[in-house]
């Protein structure tokens, strides 16, 4: 298996978390067990964190065999940290049982997951970098 398909995979493993913390913030009915809530939470942005954190250190491999990137990767850990903030938001949050909160944090949380994905794509992508078409001369009239 290639560093791309394992960057893949810790995205894939993800998917189920990520399900479930959408299903949480959506859920008015699941409020009555508060400490349940907690739990769930927990265990899946925990899912999560670790997940994102290997794919990090996967495309930390790839983008210094391919360029040598180190300030990126202070970049995208910073990202980390933020995306361990949301979870440990919608955590207290729930704690709190402020619900309206913590979907608000569970959100954050979610749109900050795609965005680092997305980060990580586009800086530590091992395709070389496309270049533009040139244009075609125009017929002279």
């Amino acid at each position: 298996m290639g560093l791309e398909d394992e960057i893949q995979d810790h995205r894939a493993r993800c998917q189920p978390h990520l399900l479930t913390l959408r299903m949480i913030a959506r859920s008015e009915a699941a409020m009555v067990q508060p400490l349940q809530i907690v739990a769930e939470i927990t265990e899946a942005t925990g899912a999560i964190l670790a997940e994102a954190e290997a794919a990090d250190c996967a495309a930390r491999v790839i983008a210094e065999v391919t360029r040598g990137i180190t300030v990126v990767g202070m970049f995208l850990r910073v990202r980390l940290n933020r995306l361990a903030a949301a979870a440990e938001d919608a955590i207290a949050a729930a704690q709190a049982e402020d619900f309206a909160r913590m979907r608000h944090h569970l959100r954050r949380f979610e749109a900050l997951t795609y965005a680092m994905w997305t980060v990580q794509d586009e800086v530590y992508d091992p395709r070389p970098a496309r270049r533009p078409v040139p244009r075609l001369a125009r017929p002279a009239r």
